[in-house]
């Protein structure tokens, strides 16, 4: 069984578009690159563990036009650039006429999901994502992401794509590791953790003016 992590670079307010540069200013997005003034030894380290174990990377079609537009291009020494260029990477695209053009590429077709359910079914290493923020929606909706990867940027963008929208799985998280960087990127793993669960805070006896507050509500 094969387990789809999510790897997401997101600002305090929620919103993870264009993290790296100014490639994606949908939406009248002015701030792309604002995680790079951030990046030191520490957040270096926290990159390198997410791809020390073996992973397909598993994208959006944007994101992976922004990739295989970058990534085959770097110099044969980079530490990233020949290990995407050699592992499969699965693109979800609405496009049936899309074609890959990196290479161990290929598209998931028309039903997302199934080839997600059969991809995590199959043997094989672990997906990874990143970036992807439109297709993350799909993955939340379906309740089909393990374990998030999530660095939080002391920056508020205040508008932009967001790592969760509406329409979200609700469930319970796990925090299972966190660090601090230098620069004031906490970056934080969580794995799933069931279902949510509730409780109150209230009196045992609603006192009389919260029984007014509720009749006021209706």
């Amino acid at each position: 069984m094969r387990k789809i992590m999510t790897g997401a670079f997101v600002s305090l307010d929620g919103i993870m578009q264009a993290p790296g540069g100014p490639e994606d200013p949908i939406g009248g997005f002015r701030y792309g690159g604002w995680a790079a003034p951030y990046f030191d030894e520490a957040m270096g380290e926290s990159v390198g563990e997410m791809f020390a174990n073996p992973f397909d990377l598993l994208l959006g079609r944007k994101t992976y036009d922004i990739f295989a537009a970058h990534w085959p291009y770097v110099a044969a020494d980079d530490p990233i650039g020949p290990l995407f260029d050699r592992i499969t990477k699965y693109v979800a695209t609405r496009n049936p006429e899309f074609k890959t053009s990196w290479q161990n590429s290929q598209a998931l077709g028309a039903d997302v999901v199934g080839a997600l359910k059969a991809l995590k079914a199959s043997d094989g290493p672990d997906l990874l994502t990143q970036g992807s923020t439109d297709f993350l929606q799909t993955l939340f909706r379906n309740d089909l992401v393990d374990e998030l990867s999530i660095s939080f940027f002391p920056v508020v963008l205040g508008r932009g794509k967001r790592l969760f929208g509406e329409g979200v799985f609700p469930g319970k998280l796990k925090l299972v590791s966190s660090r601090v960087s230098g620069t004031g990127v906490t970056v934080n793993k969580y794995v799933r953790d069931g279902d949510i669960v509730t409780g109150s805070f209230e009196f045992e006896q609603p006192t009389a003016a919260e029984l007014d507050r509720r009749r006021n509500l209706t």
